[in-house]
């Protein structure tokens, strides 16, 4: 469902070393096309801001960390309003759709698009498409209006309901072209925007004059390029609710041990952050840096010699973590997930068997997972106004002719990314990285990277991780 053809990014270079990576846009494969004066421009709330439409030539570095004789590599297309629209406002209508799991901000997304087409375009027919990719051919949709979506962002959830598969795209393809959708805002992660990239280039090859436009949505901060995904931070800040509660329970009992288990599928970006927020954490386990038990350096002795100098201690981890630790469990999701085995569960039960069998150490061990308590609650102010611009930023696009792009924010500035782009490859925690040696230093766990340790997958874990943490004893391992 992901291909990548002539219908993909376009690579307009410049001098030195300049390269933009453009999205597509409508005059790229339809002649004559008419266009309108945005709108904005005899909008009260706009007309008093000086250079509020976007210049045609702006654009936003992917890089800023260069030396003086870099070159200027890559750009993505700067987001915003243009002077000229492809719409005319009576004729657009939009539809809404929300694909996979919940997340913190999907009813601000909506509320924002719905009211952006509205009180900046004059567009008034807006469809939610109700339950997911499999809604646009087996439900009826939702009319959405100011007045409803008024207060839908102080809510957890999505109003129009979603769900994982269900993409046919000729079935979906054919729905939008048989309603006379002409702009199509699809949120979701990684697999949702993959469907929407073979979307667009089914539309394309149709010839059709509808804009396709992604908000990328995973509360893992897993998908590459943009800054941060919407209701990242909500979750982050959430989390510390759980690993307050896993400290006051450790701390009021003897040899005390909270663990809690939080979200990261394959990146663990949650539980790193919400760790360094806390403070209170002894050990973070992710994904992307193996751990192993027994023995020598193991994770069990770690526990051991924090209880006996604290007499407490507090573990989080993410979901994802160890999972080459357990059985295989050789499942997928409806979104082709792999189905993950419960680690944290699996964890709990073997320290305790450790410790009941190894040592005569007594422990009392509370396990906490708050996964679907932080998927479900409404967005913080921050991510309020990221949800918010993201919206604005993939209206703007659309009006302004383009398609298959994904709206994002690029070192603090919002951009037009492809599609292919954002579909690559998984954004991951770098174990190279300073931000994984800060959080070495908050918890002083140990590397668990020694005599047993299991093979980092990762390209480009190895070679620095010994001089960035002064841990990594292991250096014989397969990149």
């Amino acid at each position: 469902m992901g291909s990548q053809s002539n219908f993909q990014m376009k690579e307009v270079p410049g001098e030195f070393g300049y390269v933009l990576q453009d999205v597509p846009h409508f005059s790229d494969y339809i002649s004559d096309l008419q266009t309108y004066p945005n709108p904005l421009r005899s909008n009260p709330a706009y007309s008093v801001v000086k250079q509020y439409f976007v210049d045609m030539d702006d654009s936003v570095p992917e890089k800023i960390v260069v030396h003086k004789d870099t070159p200027r590599g890559v750009h993505f297309r700067r987001a915003g309003p243009r002077q000229q629209v492809y719409f005319a406002s009576d004729d657009v209508l939009a539809c809404i759709v929300t694909c996979g799991g919940l997340c913190p901000g999907l009813n601000t997304v909506i509320r924002e698009i719905v009211h952006s087409l509205d009180y900046m375009y004059g567009v008034t027919k807006v469809l939610g498409i109700d339950g997911g990719y499999r809604g646009f051919y087996s439900k009826n949709t939702i009319n959405l209006t100011p007045k409803l979506c008024n207060d839908i962002h102080k809510r957890g959830g999505t109003i129009i309901g979603s769900s994982r598969g269900g993409h046919d795209t000729t079935k979906i393809v054919d729905s939008i072209q048989d309603r006379g959708i002409n702009q199509v805002y699809i949120i979701g992660g990684d697999g949702t925007l993959r469907g929407a990239n073979v979307i667009y280039e089914e539309i394309r090859k149709r010839g059709l004059k509808v804009a396709v436009g992604g908000i990328p949505k995973t509360i893992d901060n897993d998908i590459p390029v943009i800054d941060r995904s919407f209701g990242f931070d909500t979750a982050v800040e959430e989390a510390q609710r759980a690993i307050n509660a896993a400290h006051v329970e450790a701390n009021s009992a003897e040899n005390g041990i909270g663990m809690v288990k939080l979200m990261g599928r394959y990146s663990g970006f949650i539980a790193m952050h919400a760790t360094l927020a806390s403070r209170d954490v002894d050990c973070c386990l992710i994904p992307e840096s193996p751990f192993y038990l027994e023995g020598k350096g193991g994770l069990f002795e770690y526990i051991e010699k924090k209880l006996k100098e604290n007499g407490h201690m507090v573990i989080v981890v993410a979901e994802g973590a160890g999972q080459e630790l357990l059985p295989t469990k050789n499942e997928e999701d409806a979104s082709g997930n792999k189905l993950l085995q419960d680690v944290g569960l699996w964890i709990a039960q073997r320290i305790k068997d450790h410790f009941a069998k190894q040592t005569k150490m007594p422990i009392t061990l509370k396990y906490i997972d708050p996964t679907y308590m932080i998927r479900a609650i409404p967005s913080n102010a921050s991510d309020n106004v990221y949800c918010t611009l993201l919206a604005q930023s993939a209206v703007h696009g659309a009006m302004a002719g383009y398609t298959g792009f994904t709206s994002g924010l690029v070192n603090g500035r919002h951009t037009y990314i492809p599609f292919n782009r954002i579909i690559e490859k998984q954004n991951k925690v770098v174990i190279t990285d300073r931000m994984w040696a800060r959080l070495l230093s908050s918890t002083n766990q140990p590397s668990f990277l020694g005599p047993k340790c299991p093979s980092l997958t990762n390209a480009g874990q190895l070679g620095t991780y010994d001089k960035v943490t002064g841990l990594l004893g292991c250096l014989s391992l397969k990149p």
